[in-house]
């Protein structure tokens, strides 16, 4: 059910990997590991036993690299390997090692909770009656596999699991890294000016699974002295919705369109920046269109973050 790989150049085949154990892992409810180390395991191609997705013995040893990282992946694969790829444009020279966990099972859960949420907004009332506790417990067994595995500090690059990062973090024996407070600490030190004179800069949040994600960010950026704006119940309801409702029928630009509403909704309230706090959004507009940058990718903080600190670690070893 695990695998080790020698870097993510072989993303497609770590996708195929984690998608051919998805049955295993559900009929003996343990996630699906894996493991990656970008420097020292051997190539996969090399290795006769990793077409078979065979226990290697490196799983039963500590990693021995001071400055190793581990990975609870989020809601969908790839989105948790373009995370990897982000690491690797940070530290392109030398390579961070890592050790990755990623467990369908879970993603699955925290889609389904996602849409819950949507009809929650719409009036349902599914959400409310979401137990939770199961994706907490998941997430929990993720974060002591990767402390065992010998890792120096966790990461997880994902909005909604987030929400219980606190309370996967308790009692962890590393570092556990917080996206949000990766993005406050970094508009601080940008040392941003208010648009509108008498107040503080205005920091504007923008997801899609707003009622889970948004107030986890607005915590860690009004800690460090930042107006946060949020969408208010209307545009949610008649904007943000309507938006990925049109992503999931695959209508492009009429979610493209009411992304750019939701977008000028915060920016007439003059905001230096909007988080986009979405994988989804990332891919709506041209990679030149001039909304980009207004915005800032959490995910691109979280990976410089995480490079910083492998790096400090790695020092001082």
């Amino acid at each position: 059910m695990s695998s080790c790989f020698q870097s993510f150049k072989y993303s497609s085949y770590i996708v195929c990997c984690v998608s051919k154990h998805k049955s295993q892992a559900r009929e003996k409810k343990v996630p699906a590991f894996v493991n990656l180390q970008s420097s020292i395991i051997p190539q996969a191609e090399e290795s006769s036993n990793s077409p078979d997705c065979k226990r290697n013995s490196f799983l039963n040893k500590p990693m021995r690299n001071s400055n190793a990282v581990g990975i609870i992946g989020g809601v969908m694969v790839n989105s948790t390997l373009n995370f990897v790829k982000k690491l690797n444009l940070q530290d392109e020279e030398n390579g961070l090692p890592f050790v990755l966990c990623s467990d369908p099972i879970l993603s699955k859960e925290l889609l389904d909770l996602e849409r819950s949420s949507f009809r929650f907004l719409s009036g349902k009332n599914e959400y409310a009656s979401t137990d939770q506790s199961s994706i907490v417990q998941n997430l929990r067994h993720q974060r002591t596999f990767l402390e065992k595995s010998g890792v120096s500090f966790i990461v997880m690059p994902c909005h909604i699991s987030h929400c219980w990062h606190d309370e996967v973090a308790d009692g962890c024996s590393v570092p556990f890294l917080h996206m949000g407070e990766c993005v406050a600490k970094e508009l601080k030190e940008a040392k941003l000016r208010p648009l509108e004179a008498g107040s503080s800069p205005r920091i504007g949040v923008l997801a899609t699974n707003a009622t889970l994600t948004a107030r986890f960010y607005q915590e860690k950026l009004q800690n460090e002295g930042f107006e946060v704006i949020l969408p208010d119940k209307a545009t949610v309801e008649h904007i943000l919705i309507p938006a990925v409702e049109a992503l999931s029928r695959k209508d492009i630009e009429g979610a493209q369109n009411l992304f750019r509403i939701a977008m000028q909704v915060l920016l007439v309230r003059a905001v230096n920046t909007v988080i986009l706090a979405s994988d989804n959004v990332w891919e709506l507009l041209p990679p030149n269109d001039p909304l980009w940058k207004k915005c800032i990718d959490p995910m691109d903080a979280l990976a410089r973050s995480t490079v910083k600190y492998a790096q400090s670690a790695d020092r001082g070893k």
